[in-house]
């Protein structure tokens, strides 16, 4: 995995799906405010980070790939901020204009390194045809990418007809929304939690056993090549037909924050895999990544210097073999 990291630089990437907006209000709490029970919290300083496929493009680039970014925003001040982050984080980007809708924009209040509250604004209808076609035709341009990430949240930007055009690419990573789902087909691997797992198999997910049977129904119903299941605190299961079901467990020393660690995880299995891991070695290391950006606040990146600390101390990491895995499951 040290010889993998050096190669990740450079690897081209295309991230396609809801890009977003995170903000950040950090302040103080230290009364209750007299017009209804709730904290009354002062605002110190504020923060705007990349959210969504935005934030997966910034892993991306954290790990020294090349991602492109494409995207919707809104014609608003919002999406004028989207773009000037993607500019300051050194990746391409293609941010299609859709007057239609606002950019979407989530933002947490923060104290004491506490989220208290988070207001979202968002359209999560289907897009105008012309965004959508444009949205396409950004992504198409950029197929010669070594890995192709479909950062789905529900919020519109990918339609059937954006699956059907990226489904030209051997190595699509998708990272599934339960109301899409029926959208889905033939990915070469999906990256659901167990809450989405188990609504995509129909199979409630409670303990190794349940989880494994939810991943080959996955598989099977969806015509994936490969799946990685992410697991929380207990890890990771990556399923690969014809080699087995492996568990990777958690490295996480200290979690303070969850958010965007679904992000860190494909994107850098797909930079991986783009770089010329197999599988089960782009899931350790994302596996490693993910542990780094959940001991932050916020969304966040794991840097190359921190991986290969992360990699030094577990430098005997291996997985668990839970089952075999038949390479046709039909």
């Amino acid at each position: 995995m040290m010889e993998l990291v050096t190669r990740l630089g450079g690897t081209r990437v295309l991230v396609v799906g809801d890009a977003m907006l995170d903000h950040y209000e950090w302040g103080e709490v230290h009364r209750i405010s007299p017009e209804a029970p709730v904290p009354v919290v002062q605002v110190t300083r504020q923060e705007w980070k990349l959210g969504g496929a935005g934030n997966v493009a910034a892993n991306v680039a954290a790990l020294g790939g090349a991602p492109t970014l494409v995207a919707i925003r809104g014609t608003d001040e919002a999406g004028e901020r989207l773009e000037a982050l993607c500019t300051r984080a050194g990746f391409a980007v293609n941010l299609v204009d859709c007057p239609a809708r606002e950019t979407t924009r989530k933002t947490r209040v923060m104290a004491s390194h506490q989220q208290m509250l988070r207001i979202d604004h968002e359209n999560t209808g289907p897009l105008p045809a012309a965004s959508a076609r444009l949205l396409r035709e950004g992504a198409k341009r950029h197929l010669d990418a070594a890995a192709v990430v479909v950062s789905d949240y529900g919020k519109g930007a990918v339609h059937a007809e954006l699956l059907q055009e990226l489904a030209a690419h051997p190595r699509v990573f998708l990272d599934p929304k339960s109301c899409n789902y029926p959208l889905y087909r033939r990915a070469y691997c999906m990256t659901p939690n167990t809450k989405e797992a188990s609504e995509g198999s129909g199979i409630p997910i409670t303990d190794p056993a349940s989880a494994m049977a939810a991943g080959r129904e996955l598989l099977r119903r969806y015509g994936l090549a490969t799946l990685v299941l992410t697991l929380g605190a207990d890890g990771m299961a990556v399923f690969v037909p014809g080699e087995g079901v492996f568990h990777v467990p958690t490295l996480a020393q200290q979690v303070f924050d969850v958010t965007g660690a679904g992000d860190t995880v494909i994107a850098t299995l797909a930079l991986g895999v783009g770089a010329g891991a197999d599988l089960l070695t782009a899931a350790m290391l994302a596996n490693l990544a993910a542990g780094i950006v959940v001991g932050k606040i916020g969304t966040a990146a794991p840097s190359v210097e921190e991986l290969t600390c992360a990699l030094e101390a577990h430098a005997g990491l291996r997985p668990e073999k839970w089952a075999e895995l038949p390479k046709n499951l039909d």
